[in-house]
C-alpha cells in the first residue's frame, strides 16, 4: 500500500492537470464518455448553481465556502472533517478543483467497528485511512441528475485512489456501489461548494486494496 504522503500527494497533481468548470470535470472523470453525457452535466450543473444552497448537519452550506470550510459547519460530518485532518487532506480538498466528496456522515462510521476508526487515526494508520478517503473523491464535478445519467448508460466514475465508483439506480432511488459490491445511500445531495459538489452519504465506501 502506498504512503498517505504518495497519495495525497497523487490526488494534488491529478486535481492541478483538470480542466475547471462542470463539463470539463466530467470529461475529465470519464474520458471515454460520449458527448450527450457531457451535455447533460454541464445542463444540470446550471441548473444547480441557481438553486439555493442546502442545509447538512444543521448549517446552511455556502457557495462562495470551499468544501472543507462548508463541512466543518454541519453537525453530522464532525467524524469525517477530523479524519481528513488526520490524514493531512485538508489542503488538498481546499483546492481548486473540482471535485465530487461523497461525505460519509457520523453515522457512517459508526457502523465500522470502533477499533477500526481508532486504528484509522494513528500514525500507523495514516496510510490505510488517506487510501480510504481518497476513495471518495472524484476529479470532476458530478450533480445527482448527472450520476443517475450515468447510472442509466452503465457508466462509472474513477476516483482520485484509483479505483471504481458505480452510480447505481436502486428501487428507484441512487445509489452509489463500491468496489466491495455495496450499495450506499445518498442521504444528501448537491452541496455546491465554490470547488465543487459534496454528497453526504450513510456508509463508508470500501476500496479493494
Amino acid at each position: 500500500m502506498e504512503s498517505g504522503n504518495k497519495i495525497a500527494t497523487a490526488a494534488i497533481a491529478l486535481v492541478l492537470g483538470l480542466a475547471v468548470g462542470g463539463v470539463g470535470g466530467y470529461a475529465a472523470g470519464n474520458m471515454n464518455k460520449d458527448d450527450n453525457s457531457n451535455m447533460a452535466n454541464s445542463s444540470q450543473m446550471d441548473k444547480s448553481d441557481k438553486a439555493d444552497g442546502v442545509t447538512v448537519g444543521g448549517a446552511v452550506m455556502v457557495r462562495d465556502k470551499d468544501i472543507v470550510d462548508n463541512a466543518v459547519e454541519a453537525s453530522n460530518v464532525t467524524t469525517l472533517v477530523s479524519l481528513v485532518q488526520k490524514a493531512g487532506l485538508v489542503d488538498t480538498l481546499k483546492g481548486d478543483g473540482p471535485f465530487t466528496v461523497f461525505g460519509p456522515n457520523n453515522g457512517a462510521f459508526e457502523k465500522l467497528p470502533a477499533a477500526t476508526v481508532a486504528s484509522l487515526q494513528t500514525e500507523e494508520g495514516k496510510p490505510a485511512l488517506t487510501n480510504i478517503l481518497t476513495y471518495h473523491v472524484v476529479p470532476g464535478t458530478f450533480t445527482s441528475a448527472a450520476l443517475k445519467v450515468m447510472a442509466q448508460k452503465g457508466e462509472t466514475l474513477t476516483s482520485v485512489q484509483g479505483e471504481v465508483l458505480t452510480p447505481v439506480m436502486d428501487g428507484g432511488a441512487l445509489k452509489i456501489q463500491d468496489a466491495m459490491g455495496n450499495k450506499v445511500t445518498i442521504e444528501t445531495a448537491d452541496v455546491i461548494s465554490s470547488n465543487g459538489v459534496t454528497h453526504v452519504i450513510d456508509s463508508v465506501l470500501m476500496p479493494k486494496s
